[in-house]
């Protein structure tokens, strides 16, 4: 299996591609601010023909470049409802302007193909299998996706801004909760192999055993405690 990411724009959000391998198939996931050429730039490294965009979540950081790349090659995008209309409307998401400089360098709007994720689906793309999770929290749409233990790759778990190294997202934009961040990690992540390696939106890689020992929120939860919201700082938009 080929991963290839990158952290792109002013928010150094990771954007993901993943193939069987080189010279097939790929899904793109969370293309967001000045993604577009970074993956035109994965795409021919690896010799790429993308056949949709998944996201994990509707804020701008992790869309802005859906309408381009998906134009540009033609496929279809993939977002929980409960976020969708963040595409349209950036700024309600964030319940404030993002500025406008930045706002100009933006395309805003669906892609003309938007499919909607359910919690639980099975999603059979690009000859990978992708499992996803509703996980509320940061947003009421987040969404998380896990890829299954393939001959000696360990599971793969794509966290968005749910589960980072060391942290978890931020619950204080519109549509965040700190009580279904909690209820998201325990239900989606607790469950998960130790050997799960965790790609997660923003910052590097990690697995869930270095998660379940090391992160405040991960462990308090854990122990069945009321996590400290100020245990760690959090990140995402």
């Amino acid at each position: 299996m080929l991963i290839a990411g990158f952290p792109a724009g002013a928010w150094g959000t990771n954007c993901y591609v993943v193939a069987p391998a080189a010279g097939e198939e790929c899904v793109i996931i969370d293309p967001g601010h000045q993604a577009a050429q970074g993956v035109e730039d994965t795409l021919r490294k690896h010799r790429l023909k993308p056949v949709a965009v998944v996201l994990t979540h509707g804020h701008i950081d992790h869309v802005a470049s859906v309408v381009p790349v998906c134009g540009a090659h033609d496929v279809p995008a993939w977002i929980h409802p409960e976020d969708r209309y963040m595409m349209s409307d950036p700024e309600k998401a964030l319940g404030r302007s993002i500025g406008m400089p930045l706002m100009g360098e933006l395309t805003i709007g669906e892609p003309d193909d938007v499919r909607e994720l359910t919690d639980g689906a099975g999603l059979k793309l690009a000859g990978l299998d992708f499992t996803v999770a509703h996980a509320p929290g940061h947003t009421k749409g987040s969404v998380t996706f896990r890829m299954p233990e393939q001959a000696d790759i360990p599971p793969v778990f794509f966290s968005g801004d749910l589960l980072f190294a060391g942290s978890i997202g931020r619950t204080d934009l519109p549509g965040g909760s700190h009580a279904e961040m909690l209820e998201s990690l325990a239900r989606v992540c607790l469950p998960l192999d130790d050997s799960t390696v965790v790609l997660s939106g923003h910052g590097p890689q990690t697995t869930i055993g270095r998660e379940r020992a090391t992160n405040p929120y991960l462990r308090e939860v854990a122990a069945g405690l009321a996590a400290d919201p100020t245990a760690a700082p959090r990140r995402g938009m």
